[in-house]
């Protein structure tokens, strides 16, 4: 479950840096930040890096789906051990 929970505040962070993205999209000069996710000892953590381009639009959208399809993938996993948890409770009570 902790790889679970840490992949989504990892998403949680590449949601932030790209709806801040997706506000700058006509802001003169501004730079995008690149976000990608690394796991690392099952530990899921966000990297951000500044780009030398500006906002490309349709990038960012379709990291949204990316990052919805992420989170509740993540959230699907955490209610189904929920679930296991509970189940096995109940055969021990």
């Amino acid at each position: 479950m902790q790889v679970n929970i840490s992949s989504m505040h990892a998403y949680e962070d590449w949601l932030s840096n790209n709806s801040n993205n997706i506000a700058n999209v006509n802001t003169q000069d501004y730079k995008s930040i690149d976000t990608t996710l690394k796991n690392s000892s099952g530990n899921v953590t966000a990297h951000t890096t500044k780009s030398t381009n500006g906002v490309d639009l349709a990038k960012e959208i379709t990291d949204q789906i990316v990052i919805k399809d992420g989170f509740n993938a993540d959230a699907t996993a955490i209610k189904t051990e929920d679930k296991m948890i509970g189940t096995v409770l109940n055969l021990l009570a």
